[in-house]
């Protein structure tokens, strides 16, 4: 779901450096019996930097790496998981752990990699549930536009943190966040607001004009600092923009990032010949990311497998406001990068579970074949390893490939909406609820832990999000 720009103001500058530091995890016990050196309750005490993390006895990891364990998943049963310096040190059976290490009970649950959301607008928290009755450009008109033009840098940093914590608890280690706002104090406090939550992120930046010093003031001054942050340039592909188009792709270029481009959301927008532009302007290939891309043709699907462009699926909000379904089962023939995205106010909530199983519903429902592409494997890996892949992260993030960071979700699947065991993979898909995910670790660091996300006050989260949504109203 794409939004339309904000007028730009003039930039200000602030301190961001001494907001931007994470915050230090804090790891429970993930099981119900705590070992003797645990007795002192963890969940008081920070992890020191560097201290190793092992998740002992998990029932059943899925590790998204063949090479690890069995069938395309890589599942591993009655395994451990070692987490060293942020990354992941070790999977198998009866692993050893370090001296200092926290062991971490983990029988009976699930591990795997953390979901990878490959499009986000998370300010428009401010508006879930709104507009129901309206196609996208009566969202835009009704919801996303009047509410956009009166934020402030308080407001965005309510409900930034407001969205982005709600995906973090429901297993997302990392996002992308499509960002459409301009002036220079706003853009400061939405990412102050990323980097507090402790998240994985790329912030997607779409400039109101071929600004190249503007985008590179952002990445360096703003993004750069955080640890956990990266960058891209985001732009509308338009014959109408084409000039705009080409100075946003050479900026991407210049700075060495990918170019992140809505595509194709309504048939309306056929008229605007994305894809064409796209190659027209020399941007198709691997450095490409297009959301949505609903109404490709034939020839363009071809162009873009051909080219090895990113595809960022968002069906949950497709669905919504009746924009189409993705042809995914042809993109995922060809061999496309395809990954999951949530894509802010018009999905209402970053249920992960529920995005999957509507990418396998509504595949199967255009076709009428049980047999399309994807299937409960194909979507558990577009959620995670597929998604790092389209984004250009997957020597990084998306599998459990020691080496790789320690972003990691794990799953409890001993409740009312789970139980009881029959296929535990297929029931992540179409069992699972945010309240099955125990645990959420990011960088090695614990987000979540026995159900709770650590170190946050949620109360005072919704408290300051809805005040900051009152003001807005009261504003307009």
């Amino acid at each position: 779901m794409q939004s339309l720009p904000t007028p730009p103001s003039v930039p200000s500058r602030r301190d961001l450096l001494a907001g931007l530091g994470l915050a230090a995890a804090t790891p429970l016990l993930l099981g119900v019996t705590p070992r003797p050196a645990l007795r002192d309750r963890p969940s008081r005490r920070p992890v020191p930097g560097g201290r190793a993390v092992l998740l002992r006895g998990a029932s059943l990891v899925l590790t998204m790496d063949p090479a690890i364990g069995a069938g395309p998943l890589g599942a591993v049963e009655n395994a451990d998981v070692l987490m060293r310096d942020g990354a992941i040190a070790a999977v198998g059976t009866a692993l050893r752990p370090p001296p200092d290490a926290w062991v971490l009970e983990a029988s009976g649950k699930l591990v795997m990699p953390g979901f990878v959301d490959t499009h986000n607008h998370l300010w428009q928290a401010v508006i879930r549930g709104g507009c129901t009755n309206r196609d996208l450009f009566g969202w835009f008109q009704g919801c996303t536009d009047p509410q956009r033009g009166r934020l402030t840098p308080a407001a965005v940093h309510s409900f930034v943190r407001l969205a982005a914590l709600d995906a973090v608890q429901s297993g997302v280690t990392t996002l992308v966040d499509w960002v459409d706002i301009f002036s220079y104090d706003l853009i400061e406090s939405y990412v102050r607001a990323l980097a507090d939550t402790g998240v994985r992120f790329t912030y997607a930046m779409f400039p109101p004009a071929p600004d190249a010093v503007l985008v590179r003031k952002v990445k360096k001054e703003l993004v750069d600092p955080v640890p956990l942050g990266s960058f891209q340039v985001a732009t509308h592909a338009a014959r109408a923009v084409q000039d705009h188009n080409r100075a946003h792709w050479e900026a991407a270029q210049d700075l060495g990032v990918m170019l992140n481009s809505h595509v194709l959301e309504r048939p309306e927008q056929r008229a605007d010949d994305p894809i064409g532009v796209l190659g027209d302007i020399g941007a198709l290939g691997p450095q490409l990311l297009i959301n949505h891309a609903i109404h490709l043709t034939d020839a363009e699907i071809a162009a873009v497998a051909e080219h090895d462009v990113r595809a960022a699926h968002c069906p949950l909000s497709n669905m919504r406001l009746a924009s189409g379904i993705m042809r995914l089962s042809e993109l995922g023939r060809r061999g496309v990068k395809v990954g999951l995205g949530l894509d802010g106010g018009t999905n209402d909530s970053s249920d992960f579970h529920a995005l999957m199983k509507t990418a396998i519903g509504l595949q199967r429902a255009r076709t009428t074949e049980v047999g399309v592409f994807p299937q409960v494997n194909d979507v558990l890996r577009m959620a995670t390893l597929g998604g790092a892949e389209a984004l250009g992260l997957a020597d990084r993030v998306g599998s459990l490939t020691p080496g790789k960071r320690a972003d990691l979700v794990v799953i409890d699947p001993a409740a009312l909406n789970f139980a009881p065991r029959f296929d535990w993979v297929g029931q992540i898909v179409f069992n699972g609820r945010p309240e099955n995910i125990d645990a959420v670790f990011v960088d090695g660091r614990a987000l979540k832990l026995g159900g709770r996300l650590v170190d946050i006050d949620t109360d005072r989260v919704v408290r300051e999000a809805e005040a900051a949504a009152t003001r807005l109203r009261a504003a307009g």
